[in-house]
């Protein structure tokens, strides 16, 4: 098969790999479109490698595609099957095997692009605003970075859930594309970084982008609310002005999925399957694709990742 490998100097290019065979526990799946996430990009530079028994230096968070083998010990699980998955690594590629108990569902009429841009993002909004933020309907949530994959996904998931939504985004041409993001019945109101304060206070600060003064949020925040940060693509190290935190009563929670261990991300892929996949189904929830590229692109897939000016996923197709 083919399969987009880092070099030694953080560069992407194609290889042939041997095609994955699903052993115990396991399924192979044919990869119909993947995800690009940050975590690919961070990998690449060394920062970020991929967790034990996960491709060392094929990258690729998130896949779609059909179900060739199944595994001793797999049931529930038939050759054919539409899947997707949050995975370790190794998604940009053909083929992969995947454990069979973190597959979800792909609804029917869901594109493979749709697909392919849904389980990171998705899984990462559910649980940091549901399970560990803990977020109620009447709250008052800000994302920040709210047009890129996770960013659209936070948006939607805290309306969802009856929250008053506020979206931070740098680029006024995508403010539109994000107020169209609110389901029936809600409102999102977007801003630009600067003007975040005067929507204040807020219940749950969402930060997707880092840098030197992203914890300055936490001035922003309600007695007893939370700042949840997700994503650090514009610096990993901030200042935290201690007192603001201590006067607020306030939490500061970071999180991400990859890492965890095999159980935790079973539990999850459970918990998104029985609570998330259904709202995607229905149509309440949405997958914005900003842009697909083939395989032999995925110099120029990854450049748009890293580009600015992004609406929701970037995914690569096999083809």
């Amino acid at each position: 098969m083919r399969a987009v490998v880092i070099d030694g100097k953080g560069a992407f290019r194609l290889e042939q790999r041997a095609d994955p065979v699903a052993g115990p526990g396991l399924v192979t799946v044919r990869v119909h479109a993947a995800g690009l996430n940050a975590a690919d990009l961070q990998q690449a530079r060394g920062d970020y490698p991929a967790p034990p028994g996960w491709p060392a230096d094929i990258p690729g968070l998130e896949i779609a595609g059909e179900v060739e083998q199944v595994g001793a010990g797999v049931t529930g699980v038939s050759v054919a099957d539409r899947v997707m998955a949050l995975v370790g690594g190794g998604g940009h590629a053909e083929r992969i095997a995947v454990p069979a108990d973190v597959l979800l569902p792909v609804p029917a009429g869901l594109s493979w692009q749709e697909a392919a841009g849904f389980p990171e993002a998705f899984s990462t909004a559910w649980d940091a605003l549901v399970v560990q933020a803990g977020v109620r309907a009447g709250d008052r949530v800000l994302v920040t970075g709210a047009a890129g994959g996770v960013g659209t996904a936070m948006v939607q998931v805290a309306a969802a859930s009856g929250a008053h939504v506020v979206a931070s985004a740098r680029r006024p041409e995508l403010h539109g594309r994000l107020k169209e993001l609110a389901p029936a019945g809600s409102t999102v109101e977007v801003v630009l970084p600067g003007q975040e304060g005067g929507l204040a206070p807020y219940d749950v600060v969402v930060e997707l982008v880092g840098g030197e003064d992203c914890l300055r949020r936490v001035e922003l925040l309600r007695t007893r609310g939370k700042v949840l940060v997700v994503g650090v693509q514009g610096g990993a190290v901030a200042p935290l002005r201690m007192f603001d935190l201590m006067l607020a009563r306030a939490q500061l929670i970071g999180t991400t999925i990859r890492g965890r261990s095999p159980a935790e991300k079973a539990l999850l892929a459970a918990t998104v399957r029985t609570h998330v996949v259904p709202l995607l189904a229905e149509g309440e929830l949405r997958v914005p694709v900003d842009a697909a590229f083939p395989l032999d692109r995925c110099s120029d897939a990854y450049a748009r990742l890293a580009g600015p000016g992004k609406f929701g996923k970037v995914v690569m197709l096999p083809w």
